[in-house]
């Protein structure tokens, strides 16, 4: 079965280990801290961006979280035509006029979180993205970038493929 890291054919790629997650996850909360944007809730682009946000949240003190559904890779270098919001989606009026800090394990295309803050935005929220990795291929250059990098990564929680029952 295929499955979205299964990067066992790729020459070179960039594998991130759980110590290094660890120790980005608090380089990147730093540096947020150090900028001036002050974030009430953290969003997270799920289900790649549900991780980083959980640990920016506790890093940066922050006792609210959300998480955005979106749909674009199915496989290795393999997507939908546009990336898809899926159910259930954010509560419009909990989110008008606050900071927002919108998390995904990378900017890739940019499209998936070009089309979060556009809609984030539209809702009246202030939003600022974050991520992992920023890739030279993004359209969009997110607000935190813990590494730029042109490789396939290979992330931790997806580096092996999904368990199945043990029957």
């Amino acid at each position: 079965m295929a499955y979205h890291a299964d990067s066992a054919d790729l020459i070179t790629k960039e594998v991130l280990t759980w110590q290094g997650f660890g120790d980005a996850g608090r380089e990147l909360a730093q540096t947020i801290a150090d900028s001036d944007y002050d974030p009430e809730i953290v969003i997270a682009v799920a289900r790649g961006g549900l991780l980083l946000a959980g640990s920016l949240a506790y890093a940066l003190g922050l006792k609210l979280a959300d998480a955005i559904n979106v749909e674009f890779y199915t496989d290795v270098d393999e997507t939908l035509p546009d990336p898809v919001l899926l159910a259930p989606l954010l509560d419009r009026d909990a989110l008008r006029g606050r900071r927002l800090l919108v998390v995904d394990d990378v900017a890739d295309s940019g499209r998936t979180l070009a089309l979060v803050l556009k809609l984030l935005r539209e809702m009246g929220a202030e939003a600022r993205s974050v991520v992992l990795y920023g890739k030279p291929s993004s359209e969009i250059e997110p607000d935190y970038v813990w590494k730029h990098t042109a490789e396939w990564i290979v992330f931790p929680w997806s580096a092996e493929p999904p368990v199945q029952a043990s029957r």
